[in-house]
């Protein structure tokens, strides 16, 4: 059932992404242009406190025209490693700094059109050190109950799958939303 990719061809390229058209070949022999989008990987975190809430931003996007919670996140620059990246997003973003990063999940939120890949990182908390320096991105910073996580997902105001997949993750592995938090050593 594996798909034979035959050739690929740049159709537009920029700094954020590389829109190929691809010769595939299914495994009856059909054959077909598919299209996918090439892009950089993201970086993200689950930041925690010892309250179980999880800090997130509400922001819009344009694209869909919608507003919900999303954890910080953005692209890894050329030469950053995942876990800076996801670190200086949620600084900026957030105006918070997160201790100590450990890998958590790696998400590809549409592998059907792009071979993105956001790498999420978890902190136990994290230091307020001012405002968001990107403060473009968020209408509002706040702590949110992990409980109340499930309720947002319904009504729709978590709908970023790398954030609800991340959020719903720590929820699982604790089993009890989320687990104290811990300050570095």
């Amino acid at each position: 059932m594996r798909w034979q990719v035959h050739s690929e061809k740049s159709l537009y390229t920029d700094p954020w992404l590389d829109i190929r058209a691809a010769d595939v070949e299914l495994p009856d022999g059909r054959r077909f242009d598919h299209r996918v989008i090439r892009t950089p990987p993201g970086a993200a975190a689950v930041v925690t406190d010892d309250g179980d809430r999880a800090l997130l931003i509400w922001r819009h996007r344009f694209i869909t025209d919608s507003w919900g919670w999303e954890i910080p996140m953005g692209q890894v620059d050329e030469g950053e490693a995942p876990h800076a990246a996801a670190a200086r997003e949620a600084e900026e973003e957030t105006g918070w700094r997160p201790w100590s990063l450990r890998p958590l999940l790696c998400v590809q939120p549409n592998n059907g059109f792009t071979d993105v890949v956001h790498h999420v990182y978890r902190a136990d908390g994290a230091t307020h050190v001012g405002p968001p320096s990107d403060p473009w991105e968020a209408e509002r910073v706040e702590w949110v109950p992990l409980s109340s996580v499930p309720k947002l997902a319904g009504e729709g105001s978590i709908a970023c799958g790398t954030t609800l997949a991340a959020l719903l993750y720590v929820i699982a592995e604790s089993g009890t939303g989320g687990g104290p938090g811990r300050r570095p050593a």
